[in-house]
């Protein structure tokens, strides 16, 4: 397992000696996560961008803090597609130090994959390739990758206050291997998804025992029909989760204004939190900054859910506001990579000067009450 543990992370793989002396700090702890994910920011920052929120921070962390964020997301790949490693253990490490420097607490995200993982692709890593229809070594390649960046993680001296396995995993993770078989019925689809999430898990629990593990699901709008039923389903199967994770973009679904968006996802919180006693978070969510209503949407989420209390939802994590809808990572322009012509990310919360990036408060400003 240890040599695999090495392979696996290629160019990105930090071993921990299994005797090395590591006394992190506790658990960062905030009663309402108000967060974001600024996982590009490095690259940004490589790139020559400058954060300011034009009250003097030269820092994406000092500027996310000032507008009343607490907490970061960061998500890890496996061994990303830029030789720059960008969402690799080696970037998230130092994102995450970085984070625990400001004061802010962080979440990790895995996404199992070497790039973004979501409803519609759960590419398996390239290391894992002879895997990809074989659960129990799929199974095993999660628990090695999980353990090693969380022990680098510690060996760094960041507690993450939260640990995300897989990313919007509504039809599994790792395909094929995790994928969930619509074809058959009830909780007997999720059988080899939940063997790979549950590995995870264990992962997870067995360096941090104390930190909150999260299964991640897209639409927050959909999430709570049926009383549940992905995640019934799923515990039904074996699934392990201590905190239920949402995306919601209430601005992307046609033939629903936001207002109803916004109705849907707190409702599903309510009848997530209610039906398996545990926390709903809002792992990502997402205006389009063209809108003059986009400020508006965002604050009367915000308000709602924070209205639910903190034992139904432990929080928001807007996703990527550091962009301006101009940037985009180098991959991007990469020929022959899957994301080869991806446009730039139109929902940032962020606007451009030159190479000067500054919050639009009038997204934002939610976050600070």
């Amino acid at each position: 397992m240890i040599s695999f543990a090495l392979a696996a992370c290629g160019r990105e793989g930090n071993h921990v000696d299994d005797g090395e002396d590591v006394s992190p700090d506790p658990v960062t702890s905030v009663s309402f996560a108000k967060g974001a994910d600024i996982s590009w920011a490095s690259e940004m920052e490589h790139d020559g961008v400058s954060f300011t929120d034009g009250k003097g921070a030269k820092d994406i962390f000092q500027v996310v803090k000032n507008l009343g964020m607490n907490s970061i997301r960061l998500r890890v790949w496996v061994n990303p597609l830029d030789p720059e490693g960008w969402s690799g253990q080696n970037d998230v490490i130092k994102m995450a130090k970085r984070a625990k420097e400001a004061g802010m607490a962080v979440m990790i995200d895995f996404h199992y994959s070497d790039i973004f993982a979501d409803p519609g692709r759960q590419t398996v890593p390239s290391a894992w390739s002879s895997y990809s229809n074989y659960a129990d070594k799929a199974a095993g390649a999660v628990a090695s990758h999980t353990t090693s960046v969380l022990n680098a993680v510690k060996s760094a001296g960041v507690v993450p206050a939260w640990v995300q396995v897989g990313n919007e995993t509504n039809n599994g993770m790792v395909w094929n291997a995790g994928k969930i078989d619509w074809d058959k019925s009830g909780s007997a689809r999720y059988s080899d998804y939940a063997k790979l999430s549950n590995a995870g898990y264990d992962a997870v629990k067995q360096v941090f025992p104390d930190t909150p593990v999260i299964v991640h699901i897209a639409n927050a709008f959909s999430a709570g029909d049926y009383d549940g039923w992905f995640f019934k389903e799923f515990k039904e199967a074996g699934g392990k989760f201590d905190i239920i994770g949402l995306s919601h973009y209430p601005m992307s679904e046609s033939g629903k204004t936001w207002s109803q968006m916004n109705s849907l996802a707190v409702s599903s919180i309510k009848t997530l939190a209610s039906k398996f006693s545990c926390k709903v978070m809002i792992c990502e969510v997402g205006v389009r900054p063209a809108s003059s209503e986009a400020g508006a949407c965002l604050k009367s989420f915000m308000d709602s859910v924070k209205g639910l209390g903190q034992n139904v939802c432990a929080g928001v994590f807007y996703w990527e506001p550091e962009v301006d809808g101009k940037w985009k990572p180098a991959i991007y322009s990469k020929k022959g990579l899957v994301c080869d012509g991806w446009g730039a990310y139109d929902m940032g919360a962020f606007s451009s000067s030159g190479t000067t990036f500054t919050p639009v408060t009038s997204i934002l400003s939610c976050f600070s009450n």
